[in-house]
């Protein structure tokens, strides 16, 4: 044996290092062409499932056809979780820089396959078997078993898909490469809204029966809002009605206007100091003020308490709100619907009709709210005939929710909870982890109807932002409010209900608008500027800071706002903008960091 030589155990060692060191590169190597061919595979079946889920959208109006499509989605995702969760795959979800790639790729497959096989699946089953024409009243009735059939598999698919959203929404999404890091977003995005979809879908089958009268017979206060004298929720409440329901049977049982309401000496209902403190006792001594505080549950609790003070102490079970632009989405569902005087309410003429004609046509104020709730009663036989188009009513219903132009609360605490989470509450803008929410809340000052002629646009903006890791925002966003007067340059010469009269101070023709902007959750106010004389004022309401101002503006004039907030502490990357919904329809004013 030379010097150089290494002794016997060395050498044997150094053959069995070499060796194992070998197995470990080809398992290496044959563990990444496994991964790579299975993961090639994954992908294939995720695509096929996204063109499944895609035929499943298009055809949901169809229970039956959706039904089958969504079997397809099913099949697909299963097969994309079997191949991207074998004990090779699992193993490798621990490497560096690969490890994450792979366990996010695995989380997605998973989640996806238990929305579409154990959350959707029994839905569409249940789906297939639904015909939507149950919806349809029959001699005044709906039949409550509708929804009563799809409670368990409505609220099985809403638990299961949130379930999905949260673990997807929990991926680390810092180590992953740009490609997967935008897939995995786009899909967190897209459960979060298929969760919030499926929660309407389960909350509707719990709260309709109760409300329908499944229970025993309830009472609803029907509050028509009116546009053409803005209130931060929409317009003054006009005319009323009484809506009483037993077993899937409604009815209409008293019609009655605001204007036959007495102005209270205080508030009948304690307001909170907030409250007060920028709305005065307003909102608690006229009727036609509920509207002002741009939360429901407040406005509809003080609502309920006048009406028993008018009706010998009888408390109705919940207040309903909507406007004139919700008449015309129902109006969609029921075709044109006649009125007794003749006139014909479509979704073209109903606005302009109730809005402004009228005004002209009777100068008695209890004559204008008596039209109002004709018009209002006859869309309500027409859907209680049964004359709509059930797709076209849940798609319209669906619509002025969406647009907070359909409000409602309950007295009853466990319907109350149902409601709370959804727009239909009309609640204060929320942050939360999707959206930091300005809200931009409209009243009038003239004691008018010259709203009919304004208009107002809201838009937002990150003036600087910067994101952190988390993906949230901290920097400075910017909202701008615009108030603008169409109204003919002759408006001081309109019919005297609809200027005014200069009762309140404001000279015929001028339309007075005082504005409430609320900043959202963890802003902080750092600036603001109008671009006429005005100053602001404002306060704190529920945690959120308040900015007001009022502007005068004469035909043909406008003003603008903009209110500069800070973020206190990081916020979520989006920003949107809530607004009092006006005659016309505004896109939603969105802004992203970085976007």
């Amino acid at each position: 044996m030379t010097p150089s030589a290494n002794p016997r155990p060395l050498r044997v060692a150094g053959v069995v290092f070499a060796s194992i060191l070998g197995a470990l590169l080809i398992a290496a190597v044959a563990a990444t062409a496994w991964i790579g061919v299975r993961g090639f595979l994954a992908y294939g079946h995720l695509r096929a499932a996204q063109t499944a889920a895609a035929t499943a959208r298009d055809s949901i109006a169809d229970p039956t056809a959706a039904a089958g499509a969504i079997d397809a989605v099913s099949s697909e995702t299963s097969a994309a979780r079997a191949l991207t969760s074998d004990p090779v795959w699992s193993l490798s979800e621990h490497l560096p820089w690969v490890g994450p790639q792979l366990a996010a790729t695995a989380t997605v497959a998973a989640s996806l396959d238990d929305v579409a096989g154990s959350a959707l699946a029994p839905l569409a089953q249940v789906a297939s078997t639904f015909d939507l024409a149950a919806l349809r009243p029959q001699d005044g009735r709906i039949d409550l078993s509708t929804f009563t059939s799809l409670q368990d598999a409505a609220t099985a698919g809403s638990d299961g898909i949130a379930a999905a959203a949260a673990s997807v929404s929990a991926v680390d999404r810092t180590a992953l490469v740009t490609p997967l890091r935008s897939a995995v977003n786009e899909v967190s995005t897209l459960l979060d809204e298929a969760e919030g979809a499926a929660s309407a879908v389960s909350r509707a089958t719990v709260l309709l029966p109760a409300m329908l009268g499944a229970e025993g017979p309830r009472d609803y206060l029907v509050l028509f809002q009116n546009n053409a004298e803005w209130r931060s929720l929409g317009g003054i409440p006009g005319a009323m009605a009484l809506l009483h329901t037993d077993g899937g049977a409604l009815t209409l049982t008293a019609q009655e206007s605001t204007g036959d309401y007495p102005r209270y000496d205080e508030s009948v209902l304690p307001l909170d100091d907030e409250v007060t403190a920028i709305y005065g006792e307003r909102p608690g001594r006229w009727m036609q003020n509920v509207t002002q505080v741009p939360d429901f549950a407040v406005s509809a609790s003080l609502a309920r308490e006048m009406w028993a003070r008018e009706h010998g102490g009888k408390q109705v079970d919940g207040v309903i709100a909507l406007d004139p632009v919700a008449l015309t989405y129902l109006l969609g569902a029921t075709g044109p619907v006649t009125l007794p005087t003749g006139d014909v309410l479509t979704p073209e003429s109903t606005v302009p009709l109730l809005l402004n004609e009228v005004y002209a046509r009777y100068s008695s104020p209890a004559d204008q709210d008596a039209f109002f709730a004709l018009a209002a009663a006859s869309v309500f036989e027409a859907l209680s005939r049964g004359d709509a188009d059930p797709v076209a009513l849940v798609s319209a219903l669906t619509r002025a929710g969406d647009e907070r132009r359909l409000n409602l609360w309950s007295a009853h605490e466990a319907d109350q909870a149902v409601l709370e989470e959804t727009t239909l509450a009309g609640g204060l803008p929320e942050t939360d982890a999707d959206a930091a929410r300005f809200g931009v809340f409209l009243n009038d000052g003239t004691g008018s109807k010259m709203d009919f002629y304004l208009t107002s646009d809201s838009r937002v903006a990150w003036d600087q932002c910067t994101t952190d890791a988390a993906g949230r925002a901290s920097g400075t966003a910017k909202l701008t409010v615009t108030i603008a007067s169409n109204a003919p340059a002759d408006a001081a010469n309109l019919p005297p209900y609809i200027t005014g009269e200069g009762i309140y101070g404001v000279p015929p023709g001028i339309a007075r608008t005082v504005v409430y902007v609320y900043l959202p959750e963890g802003f902080d106010l750092a600036g603001a500027e109008l671009s006429d004389d005005g100053g602001f004022g404002g306060g704190m309401h529920a945690g959120r800071r308040v900015v007001s101002f009022t502007t005068d503006l004469a035909p043909g004039g406008s003003t603008t706002a903009v209110i500069t907030a800070a973020t206190a502490t990081p916020s979520a990357p989006v920003l949107e903008a809530v607004s009092t919904p006006t005659l016309v329809p505004q896109p939603a004013a969105t802004a992203v960091c970085g976007g």
